[in-house]
Protein backbone atom coordinates (compact mmCIF):
# COMPACT_ATOMS: atom_id res chain seq x y z
CA UNK A 1 0.00 0.00 0.00
CA UNK A 2 3.00 2.00 0.66
CA UNK A 3 4.08 1.57 -2.80
CA UNK A 4 0.68 2.51 -4.37
CA UNK A 5 0.53 6.26 -2.31
CA UNK A 6 3.74 6.88 -3.50
CA UNK A 7 3.09 6.30 -7.07
CA UNK A 8 -0.05 7.78 -7.00
CA UNK A 9 1.78 10.71 -5.11
CA UNK A 10 4.85 11.24 -7.51
CA UNK A 11 1.85 10.63 -10.53
CA UNK A 12 0.53 14.38 -8.95
CA UNK A 13 3.23 15.51 -8.85
CA UNK A 14 4.72 15.44 -12.71
CA UNK A 15 0.42 16.85 -13.47
CA UNK A 16 1.01 19.55 -11.84
CA UNK A 17 0.89 22.30 -14.27
CA UNK A 18 3.37 24.91 -14.76
CA UNK A 19 1.85 28.16 -13.07
CA UNK A 20 1.89 26.43 -9.85
CA UNK A 21 6.20 26.96 -10.38
CA UNK A 22 6.61 30.85 -9.33
CA UNK A 23 8.55 32.80 -11.87
CA UNK A 24 11.06 35.24 -11.41
CA UNK A 25 9.69 38.60 -13.49
CA UNK A 26 11.71 42.08 -13.97
CA UNK A 27 10.17 44.98 -15.16
CA UNK A 28 11.33 48.53 -16.52
CA UNK A 29 10.34 51.64 -18.05
CA UNK A 30 12.62 52.89 -20.98
CA UNK A 31 11.54 56.68 -21.57
CA UNK A 32 12.77 58.58 -25.67
CA UNK A 33 13.63 61.51 -26.29
CA UNK A 34 13.90 63.86 -29.31
CA UNK A 35 14.12 66.75 -31.03
CA UNK A 36 12.54 67.83 -34.24
CA UNK A 37 14.18 69.85 -36.61
CA UNK A 38 13.37 71.92 -39.37
CA UNK A 39 15.19 70.48 -42.28
CA UNK A 40 15.55 70.99 -46.49
CA UNK A 41 16.61 69.06 -49.64
CA UNK A 42 17.49 70.21 -52.75
CA UNK A 43 18.34 67.72 -55.90
CA UNK A 44 18.85 68.82 -59.38
CA UNK A 45 15.97 67.74 -62.15
CA UNK A 46 16.63 67.09 -65.97
CA UNK A 47 14.50 70.06 -67.45
CA UNK A 48 12.71 68.73 -71.05
CA UNK A 49 14.11 71.49 -72.89
CA UNK A 50 17.87 70.98 -71.48
CA UNK A 51 20.44 68.75 -71.39
CA UNK A 52 19.68 65.44 -69.56
CA UNK A 53 21.56 65.20 -66.10
CA UNK A 54 23.50 62.14 -64.84
CA UNK A 55 22.16 62.07 -61.25
CA UNK A 56 19.14 63.90 -62.09
CA UNK A 57 16.68 63.28 -58.92
CA UNK A 58 20.22 64.18 -56.52
CA UNK A 59 22.17 66.60 -55.02
CA UNK A 60 25.56 65.77 -56.83
CA UNK A 61 24.15 66.16 -60.72
CA UNK A 62 26.17 66.44 -63.79
CA UNK A 63 25.33 68.46 -66.99
CA UNK A 64 27.96 67.53 -69.90
CA UNK A 65 27.63 70.10 -72.63
CA UNK A 66 29.79 67.77 -74.87
CA UNK A 67 31.91 69.22 -77.22
CA UNK A 68 31.30 73.00 -77.75
CA UNK A 69 32.41 75.33 -79.97
CA UNK A 70 31.89 78.68 -81.39
CA UNK A 71 31.32 77.14 -85.03
CA UNK A 72 29.80 73.77 -86.54
CA UNK A 73 27.33 71.25 -85.00
CA UNK A 74 26.87 71.07 -81.47
CA UNK A 75 25.84 67.23 -81.34
CA UNK A 76 24.01 67.57 -77.11
CA UNK A 77 21.10 67.60 -77.41
CA UNK A 78 19.22 70.99 -74.98
CA UNK A 79 22.46 73.14 -75.53
CA UNK A 80 22.11 76.50 -76.48
CA UNK A 81 24.39 78.39 -78.53
CA UNK A 82 24.89 82.36 -79.26
CA UNK A 83 27.97 83.67 -81.02
CA UNK A 84 29.46 86.82 -80.47
CA UNK A 85 31.82 88.88 -82.23
CA UNK A 86 34.57 87.76 -79.78
CA UNK A 87 33.07 85.42 -77.54
CA UNK A 88 30.23 82.74 -77.53
CA UNK A 89 27.66 81.20 -75.36
CA UNK A 90 26.29 78.21 -74.65
CA UNK A 91 23.70 76.85 -71.73
CA UNK A 92 21.20 74.71 -70.96
CA UNK A 93 18.25 75.11 -68.60
CA UNK A 94 18.22 72.75 -65.41
CA UNK A 95 16.08 72.28 -62.02
CA UNK A 96 16.35 72.83 -58.86
CA UNK A 97 13.80 71.39 -56.33
CA UNK A 98 13.97 71.69 -52.68
CA UNK A 99 11.68 70.31 -50.01
CA UNK A 100 11.08 70.92 -46.36
CA UNK A 101 9.89 69.08 -43.51
CA UNK A 102 8.77 70.22 -40.12
CA UNK A 103 9.06 73.79 -41.12
CA UNK A 104 6.94 77.16 -40.90
CA UNK A 105 9.34 78.48 -43.59
CA UNK A 106 7.24 79.33 -47.07
CA UNK A 107 9.99 79.90 -48.83
CA UNK A 108 13.86 79.56 -49.65
CA UNK A 109 16.83 81.95 -51.46
CA UNK A 110 19.34 79.98 -53.78
CA UNK A 111 22.97 80.78 -53.62
CA UNK A 112 25.86 79.70 -56.26
CA UNK A 113 29.41 79.71 -56.97
CA UNK A 114 31.48 77.76 -58.15
CA UNK A 115 34.02 75.59 -56.77
CA UNK A 116 37.60 77.14 -58.24
CA UNK A 117 37.81 79.91 -60.10
CA UNK A 118 38.03 80.21 -64.13
CA UNK A 119 40.20 83.01 -65.38
CA UNK A 120 38.87 82.61 -68.86
CA UNK A 121 35.21 81.84 -69.05
CA UNK A 122 32.42 83.27 -67.52
CA UNK A 123 29.92 81.38 -65.83
CA UNK A 124 26.21 82.76 -65.12
CA UNK A 125 22.83 80.93 -63.17
CA UNK A 126 19.98 82.98 -64.85
CA UNK A 127 21.73 86.62 -64.74
CA UNK A 128 24.13 85.95 -62.35
CA UNK A 129 27.97 85.99 -62.85
CA UNK A 130 29.27 83.09 -60.51
CA UNK A 131 33.18 83.36 -58.77
CA UNK A 132 33.97 81.60 -55.80
CA UNK A 133 31.83 83.42 -53.57
CA UNK A 134 28.34 82.47 -52.77
CA UNK A 135 25.88 84.83 -55.08
CA UNK A 136 22.23 85.13 -54.79
CA UNK A 137 20.01 83.48 -57.54
CA UNK A 138 17.05 83.44 -56.73
CA UNK A 139 14.88 84.53 -53.66
CA UNK A 140 11.14 83.57 -52.45
CA UNK A 141 11.54 80.32 -54.69
CA UNK A 142 8.30 78.32 -53.76
CA UNK A 143 9.30 74.36 -52.09
CA UNK A 144 7.86 70.97 -53.52
CA UNK A 145 8.42 71.11 -57.18
CA UNK A 146 11.67 71.71 -59.73
CA UNK A 147 12.33 75.30 -60.14
CA UNK A 148 13.83 75.86 -63.76
CA UNK A 149 17.01 77.77 -63.88
CA UNK A 150 20.00 78.32 -66.47
CA UNK A 151 23.58 77.41 -66.92
CA UNK A 152 25.79 79.61 -68.99
CA UNK A 153 29.14 79.94 -69.72
CA UNK A 154 30.80 82.64 -72.13
CA UNK A 155 33.83 81.20 -73.93
CA UNK A 156 36.48 83.82 -75.31
CA UNK A 157 36.92 82.40 -79.27
CA UNK A 158 41.17 83.09 -78.46
CA UNK A 159 40.34 80.59 -75.69
CA UNK A 160 42.84 77.32 -76.41
CA UNK A 161 40.80 74.40 -77.13
CA UNK A 162 40.59 71.73 -74.51
CA UNK A 163 38.45 70.40 -71.78
CA UNK A 164 36.63 72.64 -70.00
CA UNK A 165 35.29 71.54 -66.09
CA UNK A 166 34.28 73.48 -62.72
CA UNK A 167 31.60 72.33 -59.97
CA UNK A 168 29.27 74.70 -59.47
CA UNK A 169 27.97 74.47 -55.60
CA UNK A 170 24.40 76.12 -54.58
CA UNK A 171 22.49 76.10 -51.08
CA UNK A 172 19.05 76.79 -50.17
CA UNK A 173 18.55 78.91 -47.64
CA UNK A 174 14.85 78.24 -45.82
CA UNK A 175 13.48 82.19 -45.42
Amino acid sequence: MKRLILAAALAGATLCPAAAVAQDTSSGVLTVTATIASSISLSFESDASGVALAGSGTNAATMAFGSVSAFGTIPTAGVTRTVGATDFTVSSPFGVKVVTANSSSASYNLAASLGSADATNTWRVGATTLSTTPATVATAQGYGSAIAHTLAITIPQAAAAGALSRTVNFTATAN
